[in-house]
């Protein structure tokens, strides 16, 4: 008889077990949904992240082909002016006009143009060394200067970052001292 009791004991002690409500179920649960939450907002994060470095991307490379441009048409004028006349000056705007070039204007009738226009040049240089006064602005006197001094020009150029479909443009203005 002492047999059949420990037995029912240890049928007695597995019906503890039915007393338990499956809390680590309700907890592995609820990390799970947590985890795909942080999942998600994670994608989310990267997908804005990746869409932020093709935007930086995209203007970086067209401020970078507009400095090409700009590098390109000043080693062009300083091999004119050094060639002692063998070259002509090759300019848009060959002496100092007061109508006012205004840069941002210029690439405005470029911007995003697809295909950029052959006709039209990418790039815009003008001599303006007899346009400056004395102690004043560029084109602020009623007339040029009497000397000449040094050629000073000023070269805008506009570039997107790709041909096919731009996302980005750049203009850049400079002046140039041969």
């Amino acid at each position: 008889m002492n047999i059949h009791r420990n037995r029912r004991t240890l049928a007695a002690g597995g019906g503890r077990r039915s007393g338990q409500r499956g809390a680590v179920l309700y907890v592995a649960l609820i990390m799970l949904v947590l985890l795909a939450l942080i999942g998600i907002t994670a994608l989310q994060v990267t997908g804005l992240q990746e869409r932020m470095t093709s935007s930086y991307r995209s203007a970086s490379l067209a401020f970078q082909n507009a400095e090409g441009l700009v590098r390109q048409n000043e080693v062009e004028l300083a091999m004119q002016v050094k060639s002692g006349g063998e070259y002509p000056l090759d300019l848009d705007e060959a002496i100092c006009s007061f109508d006012g070039f205004d840069p941002s204007a210029w690439a405005k009738t470029l911007k995003y143009a697809d295909p950029l226009p052959a006709t039209r040049k990418l790039s815009y240089r003008r001599r303006i060394d007899e346009c400056v006064t004395a102690g004043g602005p560029i084109g602020s006197g009623k007339e040029p200067l009497s000397e000449n001094t040094n050629l000073i020009f000023q070269v805008t150029a506009y570039a997107v970052d790709r041909g096919s479909n731009p996302g980005s443009d750049s203009v850049i203005d400079t002046i140039s001292v041969p």
